[in-house]
């Protein structure tokens, strides 16, 4: 089986702006440069003829090229339990757009549409039970922004669990005119 995900990588400029923020909170799994993207859409566990599929079928999408920026922090999960961190970008029409018409490739092919909200993010860390506080994290990187950056590429991965945590491998890059 293929855990496989569409994502975004940031360039290098910004992973090292993101890489520089990861400390001050005990207990987070900071995410590794390697980590770093914008899930596009989650597709999961697939065998390796939908895999095939999968990879045609985001071939066929055509988007022109465009820019967003890193703008604030967030996190998942309520007050009482933060889960993960993540850094927001804006602005999210285009990304919006993107992810409606990797969805729709999917959904061509069979894949079961994204029941959740499509909220454009960053994941920099994971909090588990005994992580720290974030407030003091929220309020000093609150204000987060970058200049905006070209996303020229959108991506197929591959996801593999360890002990060092999740990795993941390009499958394919699927450029934007």
């Amino acid at each position: 089986m293929h855990r496989l995900f569409v994502a975004i990588r940031p360039p290098r400029a910004i992973r090292e702006q993101l890489l520089a923020l990861m400390q001050g909170i005990s207990g987070a799994r900071w995410h590794s440069d390697e980590q770093l993207h914008l899930t596009l859409r989650f597709i999961g566990d697939v065998d390796r003829h939908r895999a095939e599929d999968v990879a045609a079928a985001l071939g066929h999408i055509a988007f022109p090229q465009f820019e967003i920026a890193l703008r604030g922090i967030g996190h998942f999960g309520d007050l009482s339990r933060q889960r993960q961190l993540w850094a927001g970008v804006s602005p999210h029409r285009d990304l919006e757009k993107l992810h409606a018409k990797v969805d729709s490739a999917l959904r061509q092919i069979g894949i079961e549409p994204d029941r959740r909200a499509f909220l454009p993010h960053i994941t920099i860390a994971r909090l588990n039970r005994n992580a720290g506080p974030i407030d003091a994290f929220a309020e000093t990187h609150g204000g987060l922004s970058s200049d905006p950056f070209a996303v020229g590429h959108f991506a197929l991965f591959e996801s593999s669990l360890g002990r060092e945590g999740a990795r993941y491998e390009t499958i394919a890059r699927y450029p934007l005119a």
